[in-house]
This record gives structure tokens, sequence and C-alpha cells, in this order.
């Protein structure tokens, strides 16, 4: 089980519920994905058809959690003020803190983000910072108050996959009882499996899912490498080496002279 601010949880795929085709193409990923908290930009739903009775009839129906996010937001105001909103709108203290720092790989600013963070924890707010690998910025996190923190694997929607191995692994290392949640940049299963083959605690998944040909199966695909890549990591996989290493043992074959 994972378990997230007290909160425990089966499923370890959390879904962006941003550019669906449609609330139904979006509830039936989530239900194929099984997973148990979405996404939601305040800033896309406080607006529009989708923002009122129909919006919450779906995730009511679903009966999954709601993880707002401060999407957008480029400035340390900006994020608390929006984090405020959400907490009023959508009735959680979960709030996924986003501060964007530069806008062509959308990469967090670390020293709005920890400046944010540790307003937020102060008012009681449950932080999910979406954060780089970076181990300093992510020791500032937890002083301030975070208890999970969001690497991201590669920039928001490019579909690299994890583009620091190094980084990511001593990230986990170091942080061996912190949930670690990759966020961002994963495009294919097999790149979802290969973090939690590394010991992450679960991904989240949005672009990858909601453009592909078919949402659905993509969506079912995910959650089948999700759970394959934490069997890999509970079940300890070979190291690699540099050197073949026969699976037939020699000692004792019988061999022509």
């Amino acid at each position: 089980m994972l378990e997230l601010y007290g909160t425990a949880l089966r499923s370890r795929l959390l879904l962006g519920t941003a550019r669906y085709a449609s609330p139904a193409v979006l509830s039936a990923a989530v239900r194929a994905a099984g997973a148990e908290i979405v996404t939601v930009s305040l800033r896309r739903e406080g607006g529009g058809e989708r923002s009122g009775q129909g919006f919450w009839a779906l995730i009511r129906e679903l009966g999954v959690r709601v993880l707002p996010n401060t999407a957008g937001c480029h400035s340390v105001k900006e994020a608390v003020t929006t984090a405020h909103m959400a907490r009023e709108v959508f009735g959680t203290p979960w709030i996924k803190l986003e501060v964007i720092g530069e806008d062509d790989t959308l990469q967090p600013d670390v020293y709005g983000l920890a400046e944010a963070a540790a307003i937020l924890c102060a008012e009681g707010f449950e932080v999910f910072p979406y954060t780089t690998e970076d181990l300093v910025v992510a020791e500032r996190l937890l002083r301030a108050g975070c208890r999970v923190l969001m690497p991201w694997g590669s920039p928001i929607g490019s579909g690299r996959g994890l583009n620091n191995l190094f980084g990511l692994k001593a990230m986990r290392a170091h942080f061996a009882g912190v949930p670690l949640i990759v966020d961002a940049g994963i495009g294919v299963p097999s790149h979802a499996a290969q973090a939690l083959e590394l010991g992450f605690d679960a991904v989240l998944i949005n672009t990858a899912v909601a453009l592909a040909r078919d949402p659905v199966q993509m969506a079912g695909a995910f959650a089948r490498a999700v759970e394959a890549g934490r069997a890999a990591c509970e079940a300890g996989p070979i190291e690699p080496r540099d050197l073949a290493q026969p699976s037939t043992p020699v000692i004792g074959t019988a061999f022509r002279g």
C-alpha cells in the first residue's frame, strides 16, 4: 500500500485530467487506470462547462480523491493565492504545488517553490511539490514541512522519460523513507515501469494518456506497467554487469578435449 499524508492507497498511478477529448473519455481512462487520485487545475476547472456540477458529478461517480494543482503559476504570491482558492473550491488541504521558472521547459523555480511550500505548510496545507531531482532543494522542501516529493522525469508533456537516471537514483537512495512520485515527461508505459523499478513510489501521468490514439487502452497499459515495475522492485533485480555470466554452470560439464 502507498501512504500519502496518512491516506492509504492501492494504486500507484495518479492521473491528470487535462486535454481529454470529452468527460466520457476521461471517466473511462480513470477507470482503466485504476487511479485513486486525479489532479485538477483550478484555472481550468474554475470556468466553463466542466467546472460546476458536471465535473463534480463525474468525480463523485468515480470515487477518486482530487489533488488540486497550481499549474501555470510563476510566482510565490500567485501559487499561494491559487492554493488558497483551491482549498475553498475543492475542500481539501492537499495541493500539488507548481511554481514555474522557465517557459520553454516548464522547469520549476526551486527557490520560489521552497518559499511557497514553507508558507503553505505553515498554513496547514499538505503539499505535493513539483520539483527537480536536486537533493539540496529536496532537503529544503522537507524542512519546510513537505512529506511527499514529486521530481520531474523530464519536461512536462515532452514524453522523454527519465532524463537523469543518476540524479533520480541518488534521490531515491538519499530519501529512502520519503514517498517519491515521478511527475512530468513520462511518455510510454515502459518509462513508468522503469520509475517503479528504481524504487519510486508512484507516477503521475497526463499527456501520455490524454493524447494517445486510444486514451482508455493507454491508461490500462500504464496501470499494468506500474504494477510490473513495483513487483520487479520488490523482487530484487540483478545488478548490471560489464561481462557475461553464463546461466548454465560450466563446472562438471562434459567437454571434449
